[in-house]
């Protein structure tokens, strides 16, 4: 998959309320639930349900560390 692949799809899901799956290092996965809501170069922002938010680059996407899931 290409990186503008990746934002494509990004894109697509701008708005809506997704499902996700973070990797982390040494097995810690988080999965949680968020809006992605700002579009920037290099990353985008995501507004979770909770309340928080979390910035993620297209390359997590892209090499697998994070996934949406519908």
């Amino acid at each position: 998959m290409m990186l503008s692949k990746v934002k494509q799809i990004v894109v697509k899901n701008v708005g809506k309320k997704k499902n996700f799956v973070y990797y982390g290092s040494r097995n810690q996965n988080e999965e949680f639930c968020g809006v992605i809501s700002v579009l920037y170069p290099n990353v985008f922002k995501i507004d979770l349900i909770n309340g928080g938010v979390k910035v993620y680059s297209y390359n997590d996407l892209l090499i697998g560390n994070l996934k949406i899931v519908d």
